[in-house]
């Protein structure tokens, strides 16, 4: 059994943006550019997409990343993780989203840092809310924890949030999670998404739904994940202020 694995998810059938994995960034498949920040935290060998889709693992074979075929009935990423649970065995698995082009190899690496030292814990990341856009957008999930970093609550809706509704306080989740394989197991075993789930469509709410924590750290802010298409014109734009 190996120690870890780093997991990336990516399915075909986006509903914002169609084939969104293999969308281009500067001449760059989105999914091989989140593969290569992986590939700058950990060694080549300990990452794998997982995709549903015969045209990403193309893609991937031409660029020498690894590549396992999944369900195409996987309910969410998590989901497609469990699946490769049962392929390839190890203490912990990382998951990285596949939408994420830019995401810090640091934040990684404190991922598996944390997760060495809690193996059996279910781990995710958040950051501060710096701009209020982010807080009331609907496309970012806002976190809630307690005084020991255990999740309370995540949610679309902007929260903690006031009778006024005015922008106080915040923090957003940042999409790397650490998932011991018996989490895995449980989570793969509902074959439908659970209410508060389907509603807020947040698959870590599947493990709060169910009774089991889900520990959060502190990430940085440097997370642009991929959801629409202003997010794709954000990422062109980032990309030129780190090229210059």
């Amino acid at each position: 059994m190996k120690s870890f694995i780093v997991v990336l998810p990516a399915r075909i059938g986006s509903k914002r943006l169609h084939a969104k994995p293999l969308i281009k960034i500067a001449g760059l498949p989105m999914i091989i550019r989140t593969y290569f920040q992986c590939l700058k935290a950990v060694n080549k060998k300990l990452v794998y997409v997982a995709t549903d889709s015969v045209k990403i693992k193309k893609v991937c074979d031409f660029y020498g990343a690894q590549c396992l075929l999944t369900s195409k009935k996987c309910l969410t990423g998590t989901d497609r993780v469990a699946e490769v649970s049962k392929k390839i065995r190890a203490k912990f698995y990382i998951n990285v989203q596949g939408d994420e082009p830019f995401f810090n190899p640091s934040d990684i690496k404190k991922l598996i840092k944390y997760a060495k030292k809690n193996p059996k814990s279910i781990i995710n990341g958040y950051t501060k809310i710096t701009d209020k856009k982010l807080f009331y957008s609907q496309s970012i999930p806002k976190v809630v924890f307690d005084k020991n970093q255990n999740l309370i609550y995540m949610s679309r809706a902007p929260i903690p949030s006031n009778k006024k509704k005015n922008f106080k306080l915040g923090w957003r989740q940042i999409c790397a999670y650490s998932f011991p394989i018996t989490a895995l197991k449980i989570f793969y075993s509902f074959k439908k998404k659970p209410p508060i789930e389907s509603i807020e469509d947040i698959e870590i709410l599947r493990f709060l739904e169910n009774g089991i924590k889900v520990k959060m750290i502190e990430m940085s802010n440097k997370s642009i994940a991929i959801d629409s298409k202003d997010d794709l014109d954000k990422a062109k734009i980032y990309l030129k202020t780190i090229k210059n």
